[in-house]
């Protein structure tokens, strides 16, 4: 019997080399029979069109997009679902029939997926603040208003582009905008952390008084050892703090349908990445 040559798939970003998508994709394809291989790739700024199309040139089947390039992304396809036409970025990319690229974000879905299914936390009347106003915010914002929060805040260190944001997205729900040093201080219920800090290792300074006795601290970076923002949310008492892992699971796990029209098992792939959660 003559071999299955593997679909071929792959994740770019700058930088790479910390991202487990490899393993959950994989992990995916046993789950479902698939045949496949995936890898990760760094991409330079400024080579992102190049390298792209070179992947599907060379037979690529596709591709999840991280930082930095979801903006990149959504300028290379050619047509888009509607998360990612409102979010203006696109975190998987799906090559069609006619030689066009879809271009999908799964990264809101994602995390809803993990906060409700997996954390058991409903969004509705909630108050949450995201912090960082990237690539990531910009898929995340629309999913978070169709649940109906009481109230959304971006805060940004730069805060002309959380005001874009929230410009974008004003006629979709209760979505207000501020600088780092203009937070309220007063209990979230839920805090999104999702700039860059956690993989630069720097600490943001945030305020105590964000937090109260039922706050979930959420880092949408993930790592093996607690994030900067994670240590921050275990210092001041947070009722739960948790990183990205589930979301990028979760978000994983679309993207793989979107490819191959199979839902993997998560918890499954979870509980195999992290054996000790509990």
């Amino acid at each position: 019997m003559q071999d299955l040559k593997p679909d071929r798939f792959a994740v770019v970003g700058n930088p790479i080399s910390h991202s487990k998508s490899p393993e959950i994709h994989n992990l995916f394809a046993e789950q479902t029979g698939e045949i496949i291989s995936y890898e990760k790739i760094l991409i330079e700024p400024g080579n992102f069109s190049k390298d792209v199309a070179y992947f599907f040139k060379s037979g690529g089947k596709g591709l999840n997009i991280t930082v930095p390039f979801k903006v990149d992304a959504f300028k290379f396809v050619t047509c888009l679902t509607e998360f990612a036409k409102h979010a203006g970025a696109v975190n998987t990319i799906i090559p069609q029939k006619d030689k066009c690229f879809l271009g999908a974000n799964t990264d809101g879905l994602g995390l809803l997926r993990d906060l409700k299914k997996n954390l058991r936390l409903q969004i509705s009347g909630k108050r949450i603040i995201i912090i960082g106003a990237g690539g990531a915010v910009q898929g995340i914002v629309e999913p978070l208003l169709l649940e109906n929060p009481r109230e959304l805040l971006i805060a940004n260190r730069t805060p002309e582009k959380a005001v874009a944001l929230v410009n974008k997205f004003k006629n979709m729900g209760e979505i207000q905008s501020c600088g780092l040093n203009q937070i309220p201080t007063n209990p979230f219920d839920l805090i999104l952390h999702a700039t860059s800090a956690a993989l630069m290792d720097e600490n943001l300074e945030l305020s105590a008084e964000i937090i109260g006795s039922q706050t979930y601290c959420y880092d949408l970076s993930y790592s093996d050892s607690d994030t900067p923002f994670m240590q921050w949310g275990k210092k001041n008492d947070a009722h739960m703090i948790v990183d990205g892992l589930g979301m990028l699971i979760e978000q994983a796990a679309e993207s793989f349908y979107l490819w191959k029209g199979k839902r993997p098992d998560t918890a499954m792939v979870y509980n195999s990445l992290r054996p000790d959660s509990t």
